[in-house]
């Protein structure tokens, strides 16, 4: 019984904190939080479906976040007709010659045995792919680009309901996960982190610099939301007298009625998510997982396909940030490329994870919800200590101008403290595996 109790202790201290910023600061902010460290939650899973489980390092977490990111911009957002017209169609057909180019070079090197005629042909595919692909893809791309720049400038998406996006996204990061893991997962443990790591910045690159996908650093803003916009309902004569009512200001009533039907969207995600991870942790597959995880070299003796259960949850974890990634997106309503950071998605994720308890659903749970909140609670936080500290020190002190100037960084202080205490006192973390 100690640890269930131990557990409803945590969270319940978790649900304080939220109380007690809701009822110090606002409930507005309070439910913002809410909403984000349910998307971390999410990520947090992912993550530790491939460290917990199987204990695949992937630091490329940025990378699948971002490609969910990308997949509410291609399904939501509306077709850009006049871009389509300019060079839609070139593009496509020059990435069409891309693939058959790399289907082509493929084919070769499997079913023609080595020789100098299979090195000329092969070179000959690539070389001559190449340029075909850059002669159709250039002057496509040129025109889509000068499509009304200062607004569009891209090719825009499908226009279909963005809660759509939310499954294509991690359709579209499993995609991703399943190229990356054909070809890095043989590799060891180090190796596998810096492919990760350099693939996600690889997409993310893309994300920045290739305009006629995502408007590049210009940005893709006005998405789609599956909840009511503020403004319809301050328009709406039920909802305000409902809100009078209450006693409420309609504005805020408006805003908290709308994140409040966000944080019920991403609750029953996570939900069905955490059911189904449990379940899965304890069925045969995942007790296989975890003997893999614990020892590749017996798992292989009692003839598990390593490789096969590696790649396969590599693709499920992958699946489920890129989830998150649409589900991010989507509270937003805008695509930021430069706001997918290492420091953001990544570190702050793993840190979810080892801080909740690695290979534990509901640690992990936890570890979003605690990381997230201090993420954003402690920079304040630090300003105000700051001010008591420096309190007394006269006007234009070089030390007090310096411990003014460190507040900015207590998130980063905050974030190795927590980390350091957990691994000292509770090194498997606050919730640990069974």
């Amino acid at each position: 019984m100690i640890y269930p109790l131990k557990n409803i202790g945590l969270f319940a201290i978790m649900a304080g904190l939220l109380f007690y910023t809701g009822m110090t600061e606002s409930w507005n902010t309070a439910l913002g939080l809410i909403n984000m460290c349910l998307i971390s939650a999410i990520m947090a899973l992912g993550v530790n479906l491939q460290w917990g489980y199987a204990g695949l390092f992937n630091v490329g977490v940025m990378g699948f976040v971002a490609l969910g990111g990308l997949a509410a911009v291609l399904i939501s957002h509306a077709p850009v007709t006049e871009a389509w017209s300019a060079g839609g169609v070139g593009v496509i057909v020059a990435l069409l010659t891309g693939v058959a180019t790399i289907v082509l070079a493929t084919t070769i090197m499997r079913r023609k045995p080595h020789s100098r005629t299979r090195t000329l042909a092969l070179l000959a595919v690539l070389v001559g792919g190449f340029f075909l692909f850059r002669a159709l893809f250039d002057p496509s791309v040129l025109a889509i680009e000068k499509v009304n720049p200062a607004a569009t400038g891209f090719l825009g998406g499908l226009g279909l309901p963005i809660l759509v996006s939310w499954p294509v996204g991690g359709l579209l990061a499993a995609g991703a996960a399943w190229v990356i893991g054909k070809t890095a997962l043989g590799l060891r443990s180090d190796y596998l982190a810096i492919a990760t790591l350099g693939i996600a910045e690889i997409v993310i690159a893309i994300l920045k610099n290739e305009d006629w996908l995502t408007r590049g650093v210009k940005n893709v803003a006005g998405l789609q939301r599956p909840v009511p916009y503020e403004v319809d309902l301050q328009a709406d004569p039920a909802f305000v007298e409902r809100a009078s009512g209450l006693g409420l200001d309609v504005i805020e009533a408006s805003t908290l009625f709308v994140k409040l039907n966000y944080s019920v969207l991403f609750a029953v995600v996570l939900i069905v998510l955490l059911v189904m991870f449990q379940l899965a942790l304890k069925s045969p597959w995942g007790r296989m997982l975890r003997a893999i995880r614990d020892n590749e070299v017996a798992a292989e003796a009692m003839g598990k396909d390593v490789t096969a259960r590696h790649l396969q949850v590599f693709i499920l974890g992958s699946a489920i940030c890129g989830l998150a990634g649409a589900m991010m997106t989507t509270l937003d309503g805008q695509l930021i490329p430069g706001t997918y950071q290492p420091l953001r998605f990544t570190f702050l994720v793993w840190v979810m994870v080892i801080v909740g308890g690695s290979g534990n659903n509901i640690g992990a749970v936890l570890g979003g919800f605690l990381i997230w909140y201090l993420w954003i609670q402690v920079e304040p936080l630090g300003h105000w200590l700051m001010g008591i500290v420096t309190s007394g020190m006269a006007d234009g002190n070089a030390l007090k101008a310096h411990l003014l100037e460190s507040a900015a960084h207590m998130r980063l202080l905050t974030m190795g403290l927590v980390l350091l205490l957990v691994l000292r006192f509770s090194p498997r973390g606050l919730i640990p595996e069974k």
